[in-house]
Order: C-alpha cells, then sequence, then structure tokens
C-alpha cells in the first residue's frame, strides 16, 4: 500500500497504473474509519483493478469551526485497517493541495435548489462544499469508478447529478447502510454520544422501519406519517431536524404511487446529528 500526500505524487502513481491497463476505484472519505468505509472498499475491489482511498477532512463542508476542530481523526487506525483491506493507494493531502487553483476543474459547477434541502436546508453550504472537494478529487484523481455509500443519500443523489452536469466519465458505484447490530447506522459521528445516548439511537432506526411499514400498509397521508414519526422521535428524547419521504430517484416529492422511495431522517441526540434513511421498491 502506498501513501501519498501531494497531488504530483498521486498523479504519478494513477498514471504509472493505468499505463498498466488498471482500472482506477476512488473511495473519498474524511477518515475516522468504521466498518460502513470498509463495506465501501470491498465494494471498490469488486469494481476495478486498483483500488484508491483518499483521506481528507473538508473544511468548506462544516458550517461551525467547533466541529470541524472536534471531528475524530484517527490515521494510524485507519491505515491499519486500509491495509489490511488491501488498499492500493491512500491520498492524504493538506487542504492547500486540494484547494490549491490548478486543481480546480476548468467547467464551473452548476448548483442546484437540491443543495439547499433536507440537510442543506439545516446545514447552509454543506452540499456546496461536498461538491467542490468531490469534484476537485474527481479532477485530481481522474477514477474510472467511485464508490459512495446509500447512508448520505441525499450527497449520493447530488453526486450523481454533478457527474452528470459535468461530463465527469466516472460510474458512480453506491453500498447498502451498513448497521451495528442494533439497526443503528455506522458514522464517525456515533463517537459524539454519551453510553445512554447510543442505548436511545437505536430509534432511529426503529422510527424508519415503522413508517416503512405504514406505506407498505398503504397509508398514503405522508404528511401525516412524516408528522407522526417527528413526534415519536421528539417523544424518545431527540430534536429532529425532518422526517421526509420522498422520490428515492431524485428526492421530489413522493406519493403513494411512486414505484421507489426513500424515507430520510435528521436528529439530535446531545451533541450528535444523526442522519439514516430505508429505501422502499414498490411493486
Amino acid at each position: 500500500m502506498q501513501v501519498v500526500k501531494t497531488v504530483a505524487d498521486l498523479r504519478q502513481q494513477i498514471n504509472s497504473l493505468k499505463k498498466q491497463g488498471n482500472k482506477i476505484v476512488l473511495v473519498p472519505t474524511m477518515g475516522n474509519l468504521h466498518a460502513g468505509h470498509l463495506a465501501l472498499m470491498k465494494h471498490a475491489h469488486r469494481c476495478g483493478d486498483r483500488v484508491v482511498c483518499s483521506i481528507f477532512v473538508n473544511a468548506l463542508q462544516f458550517d461551525r469551526s467547533e466541529d470541524l476542530q472536534a471531528y475524530p481523526r484517527t490515521p494510524e487506525q485507519d491505515l491499519a485497517a486500509l491495509q489490511d483491506e488491501n488498499v492500493d493507494l491512500v491520498f492524504m493531502p493538506a487542504h492547500e493541495e486540494v484547494y490549491a487553483e490548478e486543481h480546480k476543474p476548468k467547467q464551473d459547477i452548476p448548483k442546484h435548489a437540491l443543495n439547499e434541502q433536507l440537510c442543506g436546508k439545516y446545514r447552509p453550504g454543506f452540499f456546496d462544499g461536498i461538491v467542490e472537494v468531490v469534484a476537485r478529487l474527481f479532477h485530481i484523481v481522474n477514477p474510472d469508478v467511485a464508490v459512495f455509500g446509500e447512508k448520505d443519500y441525499q450527497q449520493l443523489i447530488i453526486i450523481k447529478r454533478l457527474v452528470q452536469d459535468m461530463g465527469f466519465p466516472i460510474l458512480i458505484e453506491s453500498v447498502a447502510t451498513q448497521r451495528e447490530e442494533d439497526g443503528l447506522a455506522y458514522s464517525s459521528r456515533n463517537s459524539y454520544l454519551s453510553l445512554n445516548e447510543r442505548v436511545q439511537a437505536k430509534q432511529i432506526y426503529e422510527t424508519l422501519l415503522v413508517v416503512k411499514t405504514q406505506i407498505e400498509a398503504g397509508s398514503q397521508d405522508f404528511v401525516a406519517i412524516e408528522k407522526q414519526a417527528m413526534d415519536q422521535l421528539e417523544k424518545a428524547g431527540f430534536r429532529p431536524d425532518y422526517v421526509a419521504i420522498r422520490n428515492a430517484k431524485d428526492l421530489e416529492s413522493a406519493s403513494y404511487g411512486t414505484d421507489f422511495i426513500v424515507i430520510l431522517v435528521a436528529a439530535w441526540l446531545g451533541k450528535a446529528r444523526l442522519i439514516d434513511n430505508l429505501l422502499l421498491q414498490k411493486r
């Protein structure tokens, strides 16, 4: 496993791999890797010949400086885990490397209303920061495939749109949300939970299952279902930002006739803002 910290060194390695005919797969991360990330690495190996993982805590997607400072950083453990997953190349750049002017894509990045909805409504500028760094990483690495998790479902849809809008010749692959035994989705921010909050946190997934069951049973008043779920979370001690039932293809509003539905939730529990979702494919 090679570890590089500059764009020049990265491109030298990538060019060498491509000259040998290798198909390059990129897995962008912010580090503090957990089982969810490692599932992305496993999937990446099935998508190409060489796996590149970036570890970069992107300041542009944090809306509060204290959140950026508090974000857990575990580089030694991350590298050991990536070694175990047989990752070929790890890119660990400084902020100045990624955001140097020469690494900005020539085409302006379009902005969409989707960036301001759901999590974007509660975290202004969050998705603009994600789109900016992902576009730069795509420009720098020039992968054939990039792998993202479905837990960050809004991010996944936005990145797919970015690839389409900017004409990146990159296939976007997604991996199902990985969960702990009680259903809580793996997340770096789970480390912010106290022991009692960690026990409570499973109710996020339980709430999603209730909503899914209601839709499958034929309930058609999605607004009422969303409100009921919000009330359930508040009673359980959460501070919910939203529960939303959307079209899974584009995150537009869903109706009972929608074939492919995603149920999304974002809620605070103590210092942790937890997000999760469930997909529902109707026959």
